[in-house]
């Protein structure tokens, strides 16, 4: 049986990645900073563990949890999912001239870090299984988003480059690294003002979270066995404008 690690996974598309693929017989570990969603330790659905990635030290304890979850077994695929887009006060982006540092710095932990330790960190469980990593990223990291922070679409744009880093190194270990870069999906990140923005998207619709989902299993099982380093559009088609 195949086992998956996904971040993020108390609700949207962490928690849509998980339930498919459970439903797919997968074995799955989640992690989220919130409570455990209610399929969480039932069935295939192992375990969930709750951690904020935008702490490092937490970080650095759930790879210690998960290590020994693991065990010596192998790990077919690491979803980094877990993420955040935080606005000022006032609801305005978290932008390069009036964003708090600090706040950069978590994003940065949370949006790129995480996903950077995490993969080194299960490096070796994931080479026992020539696992897959799918990193989420955005279509804020290559255009300007009216909605997403700067600090958020720089975290993506790293995000994104980092995949491709990933793919060209752990090809040694034989582990393949992609990314998909949802657009307007609708979960809970989503506020009644994003409604304007789908005129501009050709499948005149906002995504769900299931789309992104069925987009990662792809990424992670056999049929995508000679892909790595690519990030996959999720947006119907709104990345093309």
């Amino acid at each position: 049986m195949k086992t998956a690690i996904v971040t993020g996974a108390s609700r949207g598309i962490g928690l849509a990645t998980a339930q498919l693929f459970v439903a797919r017989g997968w074995r799955v570990v989640t992690c989220s900073r919130g409570a455990a969603p209610d399929e969480a330790g039932k069935g295939l659905w192992s375990r969930h563990i709750q951690a904020d990635l935008a702490d490092a030290v937490s970080t650095e304890n759930l790879i210690k949890e998960l290590t020994v979850e693991l065990g010596d077994a192998p790990l077919h695929a690491l979803i980094n999912n877990a993420g955040m887009s935080p606005k000022q006060p006032n609801r305005e982006r978290l932008g390069a001239l009036n964003g708090d540092i600090d706040a950069w710095r978590a994003v940065f932990e949370l949006n790129f870090f995480a996903p950077l330790k995490l993969g080194r960190g299960l490096a070796r469980p994931l080479a026992k299984a020539h696992g897959a990593i799918v990193n989420v990223t955005s279509i804020a990291g290559h255009m300007i988003h009216p909605f997403a922070g700067s600090a958020y679409s720089c975290s993506k744009a790293a995000l994104s480059a980092l995949t491709r880093e990933m793919a060209n190194e752990f090809a040694a270990i034989n582990v393949r690294v992609n990314a998909v870069a949802p657009g307007e999906i609708a979960t809970a990140m989503i506020q009644p003002e994003y409604e304007m923005l789908i005129p501009r998207i050709p499948l005149n619709r906002m995504g769900t979270p299931d789309d992104v989902a069925r987009t990662i299993h792809y990424l992670c099982a056999e049929d995508s066995a000679y892909v790595t380093g690519s990030e996959v559009w999720v947006t119907g088609g709104q990345h093309m404008f």
